[in-house]
């Protein structure tokens, strides 16, 4: 078990006073299996009136809030204490399914969220072709780890060169990508072959061997879930399941399901910046 302190801070400096504007944040930890949420808060500046705050539809929890006074910045800072407990378990090979027991009827309608992919996993004819070859006499979980496996080999982790908007099939052409970029790659592939996946959003600790106590500067970060009979954990990024200096906050189909924070606004103008800043302190 790991007790991890995480304060998530975001801020916009517009480039022109908002007059209005309607907000959407999904930042907050959820308790599940594998981690217990202890504490939360989130505090918004300019002060607004108290969010409210509701599950969507994959489960994530989402605070609204509104501002109706112009502002020129907005502050929205998360800080939450969790622990986490998650750890890859092992399946004897006649508890995971092959791929007729896959593809039946009654698991495409539990997992018709995850099979069919979305605008940021669509992977392309390259990618969709690179994954059938790697199924060829592969049972489904042993062709989930090949893909990561070669996909850790043809593609790079790199910042800065991604945009946003990137879907797998852009991400893969380029060979590069942040934790966004592979997480989409990734889904895209398990997808195209039938094997239902899930994008995650959350924070990550980056350094196991700091000191308790010690603040580190985190990340907010993406890994993914796949079925093959039993939900299993990756992270493309770091090349192997989710442990216990992850921290899950959302799941979804892609990161359109899961963006931290957004809204519409009055104002703003063209020259406005974002500055987004994880801190995360390892208790125990």
């Amino acid at each position: 078990m790991t007790r991890l302190h995480v304060t998530h801070s975001t801020e916009y400096r517009y480039g022109a006073p908002v007059t209005v504007s309607y907000n959407e944040a999904r930042m907050t930890p959820q308790t599940d299996a594998a981690q217990v949420v202890l504490e939360t808060d989130l505090r918004i500046a300019p002060c607004t009136s108290a969010p409210t705050s509701y599950r969507d539809y994959w489960g994530t929890k989402v605070h609204t809030f509104d501002l109706h006074s112009q502002h020129e910045r907005l502050q929205i800072t998360m800080e939450a204490l969790v622990e986490v407990h998650r750890t890859e378990k092992q399946h004897a090979p006649e508890d995971l399914l092959d791929w007729p027991e896959l593809s039946a009827d009654e698991n495409f309608q539990q997992f018709s969220d995850y099979v069919p992919q979305s605008k940021l996993t669509a992977p392309g004819d390259e990618l969709a072709g690179a994954a059938r070859d790697l199924a060829a006499a592969r049972s489904p979980h042993e062709t989930a780890m090949a893909i990561f496996a070669w996909l850790r080999e043809v593609m790079e982790y790199q910042p800065g060169h991604s945009q946003v908007s990137w879907d797998a099939e852009t991400s893969f052409r380029e060979r590069k990508g942040v934790c966004q970029d592979l997480s989409h790659v990734a889904v895209g592939a398990l997808r195209s072959l039938g094997i239902p996946a899930r994008y995650i959003s959350g924070y990550i600790h980056p350094d196991p061997e700091a000191p308790i106590g010690t603040e580190v500067t985190g990340q907010s970060h993406a890994w993914l879930e796949w079925w093959d009979g039993r939900w299993h954990s990756w992270d493309p990024t770091n090349h192997k399941p989710a442990g216990e200096h992850h921290i899950l906050v959302a799941r979804g189909r892609d990161y359109a399901d899961v963006t931290p924070l957004k809204g519409i606004l009055s104002g703003g103008g063209p020259e406005t910046t974002l500055e987004v800043d994880v801190r995360i302190t390892r208790q125990a």
